[in-house]
């Protein structure tokens, strides 16, 4: 038998160029095969490609003894194909049978030899690729509970305390100088990247002497704590007695009637404008009942030309003594007053806002509003409290001076990044605040900086030993607070457009023991259900904590930008006394002197700060670590249409309200049914389709942002003004300013803002579920 090899293209008979060279005619097979023919055998219509394509189909199999029948192959030279014997054909070559057996076992025993090779090779590389290499996220899924056990397990209430006392003794003359302090802690306790992030504001600071209240009627002259100003202070600092006002309050001088409004609610205003004209008149105002912000716009707009702040003993927790204390407040709603809407940073225009309101602000304690009032010193009989009110009678004439002095200072920012290993580019963020000032604000800033710092130490333990979250876990402790969260809002417009793509969650440390005798979660709805399931999990003294309802209500402190402008769930545990009344919310606006706040009184063991700092540990590791983000697209709906029960007036419509919020359940209903299958099913979690469904639950408040909201209003409908009040509290604002001033446009325009973000989360619910419908359909 004689084979000819032949070109793809070439069907004429004859020598194949290739046959010219010596080497190659001595060693190739002498094969012939009859083109023709070969493609006339059935079965063979599938390799009629041409040589191009045929160039890829593989390589020719390695020659058998018995070369029948021989398939066909291809050859990057060429293509081989079979020839019929010709008896014309002369063959020119021929070669020795022995020496072909030789070859062709020496040819066999090579190939033997590499496929071992390639074999062994492969064992090798694939046993050290499966070792080096993490497993996959769902493997790690049922030691979750093990981790987070490990983790908060080292969080013990003395080590709390010597970071409270450490904190405390430092010296805190500048902010600056603090932050250092915690930057050096958190970088000794492991964590890698902590940076000191600074950005000159404008503060409004007391100035070298006191504020003063003058009572026209006796000439008698008080400092706001209720001493009189001929009288050398000796129970108060002199700190104390400087740091009682009102932060970017109006300047100077007032003398006028003093008008008592109550808590200045819409019908109190209502009561005083019928029987006078409050013109330019001093309005002696009790904090709490609603946002001092909304009051004091409230008495701008009626035409009071000043205010005397002060808390009624009656609202006050019966263990805490604060009748003769004065305290501070912030007029700022958020951020450098200098540049609103946009960071402090170098070259930024600086705005010439050194006054936030017209009206002159002064707090002074109750022992100084009784003055006024004419009523005697002990107002509690027989355990009634007696809350305080002016006679009907009487005029008084009051002076008002305030000097507090606005310039440019330096806060710093401590930030701290512990990064994720599977999603590096989601945040948690976990805040705390430190205090530059040096009195006022109690030592909550201490309680909340050292349960952080806990925190941070038995994480790095964990870290230490190998592991790392899923997703980023950024720590901060914001300067400026006490003036109206500056250095939260600084950072977060500084870093905006990141933020608002990033960021999946914000758990708050403001202000977490400021009481002993309830735990008060709070969760924006998403965040509910988990918030209630951490309370199971971790809890150091049972009886101080008990199931508590989670609610999702308007909160003090630097979570305010994320919630309001970045629409980032949120959530916060703290300790607190039960309230005495229902005007007891918004009492923590007032920051009482340092020795006022006895921590150590409160939680003399430091078992309660444990136990915040092991159910906020909890929360953030589950938000930071779970494939799927832990949040409940339900609970909002439910959270809406609870918002839109109660008595509202004629002129809002409901039903068509309620129409909405129906359709927003119905879809949330089937998005937590169909979608969310990969929470509770790790053979759901393609990483493509978690990564989708991640998107769209960080981002599910984000719709409820209403564009404008008054004064100490959240943006974010989702949260109510306390827990008196179910619903939304921009339709409530809405319903008052009727009453005000007779007319309901503010209604409509605040009823359009509501069911526009009821649509636009429906919407925004049922794009998702397209997403995901498309995607899947795809793939099948």
């Amino acid at each position: 038998m004689a084979y000819h090899k032949v070109n793809a293209d070439q069907r004429a008979q004859g020598h194949s160029p290739y046959l010219d060279n010596d080497e190659l005619q001595a060693t190739a097979l002498e094969l012939e095969w009859d083109m023709e023919k070969e493609l006339e055998e059935p079965g063979f219509d599938h390799f009629r490609l041409d040589g191009a394509v045929q160039h890829h189909l593989g390589n020719s199999q390695s020659p058998d003894l018995d070369l029948e029948p021989i398939q066909p192959s291809s050859s990057p030279k060429g293509r081989f194909q079979r020839l019929q014997e010709d008896p014309d054909y002369i063959s020119h070559y021929t070669r020795q049978a022995p020496k072909s057996n030789r070859c062709n076992v020496f040819q066999i025993l090579k190939v033997f030899c590499t496929a071992l090779i390639l074999f062994i090779f492969g064992i090798v590389v694939g046993y050290y690729a499966h070792k080096k290499c993490p497993s996959p996220p769902t493997s790690q899924e049922p030691n979750n509970l093990h981790i987070y056990h490990d983790i908060l397990k080292e969080i013990k209430a003395e080590n709390i305390r010597q970071v409270y006392r450490d904190l405390l003794q430092f010296p805190r003359e500048d902010d600056v100088d603090i932050a250092m302090k915690i930057l050096v802690q958190w970088s000794s306790q492991g964590l890698e990247d902590v940076r000191l992030v600074n950005y000159s504001v404008l503060l409004d600071l007391p100035g070298s002497s006191s504020n003063t209240v003058t009572l026209k009627n006796s000439g008698e002259c008080f400092y706001p704590s209720g001493q009189q100003c001929n009288r050398e202070p000796k129970t108060l600092r002199s700190q104390d007695l400087l740091y009682s006002y009102a932060a970017y309050s109006a300047k100077g001088t007032l003398e006028a009637e003093l008008v008592d409004i109550q808590y200045g609610t819409v019908e109190d205003l209502i009561r005083i404008q019928a029987i006078t004209n409050v013109t330019k008149k001093i309005a002696l105002l009790k904090l709490g009942q609603s946002p001092l912000l909304y009051k004091l716009s409230l008495l701008e707009d009626a035409g009071f030309g000043g205010v005397l702040l002060y808390v009624d003993p009656c609202d006050l927790p019966k263990t805490t003594d604060l009748a003769d204390k004065a305290f501070m407040v912030s007029l700022n709603s958020g951020g450098d007053p200098s540049t609103p809407g946009y960071a402090s940073i170098n070259g930024s225009y600086r705005q010439n806002r050194l006054n936030l309101t017209t009206l002159l602000v002064q707090p002074i304690s109750a022992v100084l509003a009784k003055k006024f009032v004419s009523l005697p010193e002990d107002t509690v009989q027989r355990d009634k409290c007696i809350p305080l009110q002016m006679p009907a009678t009487g005029k008084k004439i009051i002076s008002l001076n305030i000097q507090s002095v606005t310039t440019y200072k330096t806060i710093s920012n401590v930030i701290g990044y512990l990064k994720g290993t599977v999603f590096p580019d989601r945040y948690v963020i976990i805040g705390s605040h430190h205090n530059g000032l040096n009195t006022y604000g109690g030592q909550e800033w201490a309680s909340s900086t050292a349960i952080i710092t806990a925190f941070i130490q038995a994480l790095m333990l964990k870290v230490k030993r190998g592991w790392r979250p899923d997703r980023t876990i950024v720590f901060c402790s914001w300067g400026g607070t006490s003036f109206g969260n500056i250095g939260s809002y600084e950072w977060a417009e500084d870093l905006k457009r990141v933020l608002q793509r990033n960021v999946v969650a914000y758990v708050s440390l403001n202000n977490p023991v400021r009481g002993n005798s309830t735990l008060h979660p709070v969760a924006s709805p998403s965040l509910q259900q988990l918030a209630a399931e951490s309370q199971s999990f971790n809890c150091v003294e049972k009886t101080k904590c008990p199931a508590s309802n989670v609610s999702s209500v308007q909160i003090q402190g630097d979570s305010d930008y994320f919630i309001n402008h970045l629409g980032v769930p949120a959530t916060q545990f703290s300790y607190e006394d039960i309230k005495t009344s229902e005007n007891s919310s918004f009492l923590s606006e007032a920051l009482f002197p340092v020795h006022t706040t006895k921590t150590e009184e409160l939680d003399p063991s430091f078992s309660l700060h444990e136990t915040i700092a092991k159910l906020t540990g909890q929360v953030a590791l589950q938000i930071a670590n779970e494939p799927v983000l832990p949040f409940n697209a339900l609970d909002i709906a439910l959270e809406v249409q609870n918002s839109l029960k109660g008595n509202f007036c004629d002129e809002v419509d409901i039903p068509q309200l309620l129409a909405v919020a129906s359709r927003l359940r119905d879809t949330a209903e089937l998005f937590q049914s169909d979608e969310m299958r990969p929470a509770n099913d790790p053979k759901e979690r393609a990483p493509i389709r978690v990564r989708m469904l991640n998107d769209v639950l960080q981002s599910l408040e984000k719709s409820f942002l209403v564009h404008r909201a008054p004064p100490g209003l959240y943006r974010n409908i989702l949260y109510r003004l306390d827990e008196r009040t179910s619903q939304f509290s921009v339709l409530l604002e809405a319903l008052e300013h009727c009453k005000l001033h007779q007319s309901n446009e503010t209604i409509q325009t605040a009823l359009s803002e509501v069911l526009n973000s009821i649509n636009s989360a429906q919407v925004y619910f049922k794009a998702g579920l397209d997403v995901f419908e498309t995607t899947l359909a795809g793939k099948k």
